[in-house]
């Protein structure tokens, strides 16, 4: 995370418009660590979208890149990509647990930012949060921890979507 604002209203900070767009954090607008420009970064993520779509109305879910997802009442936060239950009613950002969120890693991610946006999503009821290093291993949070990912694939727990990193990785072009 980068650089963050001064106290902002929550009805501000819904109503603005952000390039890129940013968090909002116990009352302060948060600019995110920008690479979604950088290719590595970009090229993870699609291939997040395009797996994730290939199975979506067989698995239930819904796939949104950079949804804004309320973890809690001071605090939205933007995945890199949020898969949501089908089942739920579209709502303009979430507010219900998602399946699953993924966040793919960028040089200038801060390990203690990364373990508190864990930290929030998990307080939120994600089961499934999912982080992706396109240099390195992928690690799933879990319990207030990083653990390496031991499976390469697997269903995503709670759901019928399949991770499969190998898979993914053949679609980052």
């Amino acid at each position: 995370m980068a650089a963050a604002t001064s106290f902002v209203p929550l009805e501000e900070y819904l109503r603005g418009s952000y390039s890129p767009d940013a968090e909002y954090i116990d009352g302060q607008i948060v600019e995110r660590v920008s690479t979604m420009g950088e290719n590595e970064h970009s090229a993870w993520q699609k291939a997040l979208v395009v797996w994730f779509e290939m199975q979506a109305a067989k698995a239930g879910i819904r796939v949104r890149p950079e949804l804004r997802v309320q973890v809690d009442p001071e605090c939205y936060l933007l995945p890199d990509v949020t898969l949501l239950d089908r089942a739920r009613p579209v709502e303009p950002f979430a507010t219900y647990p998602p399946v699953a969120v993924f966040e793919v890693l960028s040089p200038g991610d801060a390990l203690k930012n990364l373990m508190k946006k864990g930290e929030r999503y998990e307080s939120m009821g994600i089961r499934n949060i999912l982080i992706l290093d396109p240099d390195g291993p992928a690690y799933r949070f879990r319990e207030g921890r990083l653990e390496p990912l031991t499976e390469r694939a697997f269903i995503l727990e709670g759901s019928k979507a399949c991770f499969d990193l190998d898979e993914i990785a053949k679609l980052v072009d």
